[in-house]
């Protein structure tokens, strides 16, 4: 009991984590994606909602030849250092980084130099996304249903039962498990799937949430696995509770909604659901067993699990609302995004299953205590609600490559970004809220290598030649935080302005950058 209460102590420390993060999303690029320009850039630079740790970043040039490049992070943005002889034509640029959340996010974007061509194409994750998302499927599988069932065999059965499905379905959850890490590293790195046998794949995978999220599934089934074989009811009932616990843990600390804020009630949430899950699906193997061999034991168990199962699924629908609320913040979103559309045939399968349940309850439960022989239909509708079961897992388990609405509605929210560089100077400018209106102006000036910039004074110029604006001039104060400000400045009408930045280094000399910026 111990182990359990330190288990419950990890969880208690997980769900009072202060800290918050999203699904990473890319807000901004310069050069864009899709732009045309006049010459070659030194730099890429692309920005995200959140800091993120750059795993690959790729550069395929006109030509079709691959090229290298150099990669850093710095705050929320990602720079790249280009080559300086990019022939003319379309440049593909794919990247790879590591959200807070533990996925990796990649993404691809186009440039052209002087003209469009259509010599550059962005490789295809197809197979790789495929295996990723088999390897998660079995995870599940082995978890709700090879655990679950253990724990059912143990604390409702009271006595083995469906023992082949079970143990196939531990050994196939295991596989998933390491597979996963592996094909995490691959996915990370951009590589081959041959990369999965090198060393960096598996040591990259291990630095993110999603290694200590695997170790707890791992123990989960072969504590599960170790329990089948308990000499004793009482070190059965001990180890089933353990690795029931390992399974809310393992998926309360990683994945999209462990990282949603508050995570105090999404970690809760997810601990609830996913052994609420177990309890219910490790069940499914078992009974029907016992309806097949027509158990003398069956009419007992069936009632004892039923009792249990509708506080079980009321919590289970509890948890499933709550985290569908933190995660997609609107009803439209349900239509309008991938994991929206995922969640609503979610939900179309989820209350099949509940029809298959209440039926199993109210009228099959009954009618086999009626008589015993008819056990034909309750077999059946288990085969149904099983096989339900596997279809909402494959469901979920594309959750893996799609951005939660929450995380897409924090980066419409993020202020506007623009990167203007140079041999003598490199200016990071963030704009809040970057609308029409009125605006605050954050000005990190650095050298070209990134270094910190000395500056005396710094002035922020604009305005909007199409409308007939001529430039006004802010100066901008040094902050605490070591970044110039200018607040409040006014943007009164939507279009491209013309934003000059002024940076005194000393009497006699002075460091000028200018750059566009669409406001909407």
């Amino acid at each position: 009991m111990r182990l359990v209460a330190s288990l419950a102590a990890l969880l208690v420390a997980l769900c009072l984590a202060t800290a918050a993060h999203a699904h990473a999303v890319l807000i901004a690029a310069e050069p864009a994606d899709g732009s045309v320009l006049a010459e070659a850039p030194k730099m890429l630079v692309l920005r995200f909602n959140e800091a993120v740790a750059p795993t690959a970043v790729s550069l395929l040039d006109a030509a079709g030849r691959p090229r290298d490049v150099a990669i850093r992070a710095v705050d929320q943005s990602v720079l790249v250092s280009l080559p300086s002889d990019l022939p003319k034509g379309t440049q593909a640029i794919s990247y790879r980084v590591v959200s807070q959340d533990g996925h990796p996010v990649a993404g691809s974007l186009l440039f052209s130099i002087g003209t469009v061509t259509g010599a550059t194409a962005a490789p295809d994750g197809g197979v790789l996304h495929a295996l990723i998302w088999l390897a998660r499927l079995a995870l599940y599988f082995g978890l709700l249903a090879g655990v679950g069932g253990v724990f059912f065999a143990a604390w409702i059965s009271h006595g083995p039962a469906g023992e082949r499905l079970i143990m196939w379905a531990l050994k196939i959850g295991l596989v998933g498990a390491i597979a996963s890490l592996g094909l995490q590293g691959v996915d990370l790195l951009n590589l081959p799937l041959t990369g999965i046998l090198t060393r960096a794949a598996w040591a990259t995978a291990i630095n993110t949430s999603l290694f200590p999220a695997l170790l707890l599934a791992i123990a989960a089934m072969l504590i599960a696995a170790i329990a089948w074989r308990s000499p004793s009811i009482g070190a059965s009932w001990r180890r089933t509770a353990i690795a029931m616990i390992c399974v809310g843990l393992s998926f309360a600390i990683s994945g999209h909604a462990a990282t949603a804020s508050p995570q105090w009630l999404t970690r809760t949430a997810l601990f609830i659901h996913g052994v609420g899950l177990a309890y219910w699906m490790g069940a499914l193997a078992p009974l029907a067993v016992l309806a097949w061999q027509r158990k003398d034991s069956l009419l007992r168990v069936l009632r004892y699990f039923s009792t249990l199962a509708v506080p079980i699924v009321a919590l289970i629908a509890v948890s499933g609302l709550v985290l569908a609320v933190v995660q997609l913040e609107s009803f439209r979103a349900l239509v309008d995004t991938g994991y929206g559309n995922i969640l609503l045939l979610k939900l179309v399968l989820v209350s099949l299953l509940l029809v298959f349940a209440a039926l199993n309850r109210l009228v099959f439960t009954p009618a086999i205590a009626r008589e015993f022989h008819r056990t034909r239909p309750l077999q059946r509708s288990i085969a149904l609600e099983f096989v339900l079961m596997i279809a909402i897992l494959s469901l979920v388990a594309l959750w893996r490559f799609t951005p939660p609405p929450r995380a897409l509605a924090m980066s419409s929210d993020v202020p506007l970004a623009v990167h203007i560089h140079t041999d003598a100077a490199m200016f990071q400018v963030l704009i809040t809220p970057g609308k029409v209106g009125q605006n605050d102006f954050v000005l990190q000036l650095m050298n070209g290598d990134a270094s910190p910039f000395a500056a005396k004074e710094a002035a922020l110029t604009l305005s909007l030649p199409e409308r007939g604006i001529e430039p006004m001039e802010r100066s901008a104060t040094l902050g605490p935080d070591g970044y110039w400000h200018v607040n409040k400045a006014p943007l009164p009408f939507p279009g491209r302005w013309h934003m000059q930045i002024g940076a005194l280094v000393s009497d006699f000399k002075k460091v000028t950058l200018e750059d566009d910026v669409d406001i909407r």
